[in-house]
């Protein structure tokens, strides 16, 4: 699962099966390893994403430890 939309729904329907109750322990955990797998994957994806929105945001003389101001959540607005 190369997308990463494909692994997020993967790691949802994951989820959903570990909480049914009916699922045996060792499939449970089969599931479980393999969502912690899938989550480390997409947040070290979604940190790459970040980096390259920063650098849109801020060009490449940025520095890495200024932050972006986006706007997004500001109050008021």
């Amino acid at each position: 699962m190369k997308h990463f939309e494909e692994r997020l729904e993967r790691l949802e329907r994951l989820g959903e099966a570990i909480k049914k109750s009916d699922l045996p322990l060792n499939e449970a955990l089969k599931s479980f390893e393999e969502g912690i797998r899938l989550a480390r994957s997409l947040e070290k994806d979604l940190e790459k994403m970040e980096s390259r929105i920063e650098l849109l945001m801020n060009g490449p003389e940025a520095k890495a430890e200024a932050p972006v101001e986006l706007g997004l959540f500001d109050e008021g607005q």
